[in-house]
Order: structure tokens, then sequence, then C-alpha cells
């Protein structure tokens, strides 16, 4: 049997599970449990699914190993990646049925794509990346490791987003040209809503309509 895990038990994660469970009953390759893993202070059971910690998923007997990573701290993301990386334990690509995915779309390992995900054609994505609820990326666009994006984030064609950059709620990513692409730097933060006319340098959290940095 397969043990596959949704790392973490709290509000993302419980979105994530019945994905996983819909994906993996759809594919039909034998037997699984699904498990949350979590490693915090949890009820031993949620929505129906065994709650472990890491330690304890590691000590069940399974054929298979896998877990996803329903973390939305991408540097948490990554360090959990790499530690199960470590420990032989494989990563699982979490892909809802509705999401839409067109032409030459390539994705590193670990994505979640949440319902009514749109990924259009030319597109490059990078390794654990999340897209929540309504999210869309357009045309030639290229997205490093561990981006997130929260729900409704609107990114058009010809952007480029660096490693571990986080985009807000609602947030709208303009339309960047051929040859030059809209840049938002790695480990950035755009704030829900905003509207980024303008590249965004590494680092830096922009919010409003336009987009600026954030005044502290």
């Amino acid at each position: 049997m397969r043990l596959i895990g949704i790392y973490g038990a709290s509000g993302f994660g419980r979105e994530v599970m019945p994905l996983a469970r819909g994906q993996l009953t759809a594919a039909g390759t034998g037997p699984f449990e699904l498990v949350f893993v979590d490693d915090g202070e949890n009820a031993p059971l949620s929505n129906g699914h065994r709650v472990l910690s890491y330690a304890q998923f590691l000590e069940v007997p399974a054929a298979k190993k896998q877990l996803g990573f329903a973390i939305a701290d991408s540097q948490v993301r990554e360090r959990l990646a790499l530690r199960a990386e470590q420990d032989g334990v494989g990563c699982i690509d979490i892909l809802a049925s509705n999401a839409v995915m067109l032409d030459d779309v390539s994705i590193g390992a670990g994505a979640v794509i949440c319902p009514f995900v749109t990924l259009t054609s030319n597109i490059r994505i990078g390794k654990q990346f999340h897209a929540n609820l309504y999210a869309y990326v357009a045309h030639d666009c290229v997205i490093g490791d561990y981006v997130t994006f929260a729900p409704g984030v609107k990114c058009n064609g010809n952007v480029l987003i660096e490693d571990h950059a986080y985009i807000g709620t609602g947030a709208v990513l303009k339309q960047g040209k051929p040859g030059k692409p809209l840049v938002i730097g790695r480990g950035a933060v755009v704030g829900m809503g905003a509207v980024v006319t303008r590249d965004v340098p590494a680092g830096t959290t922009v919010v409003g309509n336009p987009a600026r940095p954030m005044v502290k």
C-alpha cells in the first residue's frame, strides 16, 4: 500500500486533501492511505484522515511514501521538502480535475494546483508551486521555485517571478513584453489586491494600485 501525506493539517491542508483523494481515486493505481502530517498539537483524526507527526509518518510500514506540502510559508515548505527528500520520501503533484492547462506548460515536482486555476501556453514553472483557487498564469511566463499564488491572482503574459515570491489574493501583474518581462524579484511579496505595473525588487513588499513599496 502507498502512504501519502498532506503536510499541514490546517486550513489549506484540509482544502488540498480532497483534491489528492479524488486524484488518486481517479488514477486507480492501487491501494493507498491518505494521512495528514503535522508536527503541531492536533486531534488524531481530521476530516476522516489520520493525523501523524512526521516521525510517525516515517515509522508506518508502506511500499511507497509520498508527501504533498500544503504549507504557505515558502521557506518552511522548502526546508520540509528537502528533509523529506533526504529521508527517501517522494513528493506528489496535486492537480484539481477542473484546472486548465493548455500548450507547452512545464511544472516542477510538488505542485499544488487548486480548482479553477488556468495555466495557458508556453509557461515554465519551478518546483513546489502553489496556485490557489481561480488563479491564472498567462502565456510566456517563467516562475521559479517555491512560489505561492493566493486565490484569484492574475498573472498576465511575459512575467518573470523569481524563487520564493508570494503573490497575494486578487493581485494583478501587468503583462510584460517579449524579451523584457515584468520581473517580481526573489522573495518579494505582492499584497492583496495590488496592481503591479513595474518590476518589484527582490525582498520588497508592494501594495496598492498602482503597487508601491509598503511604508513601515
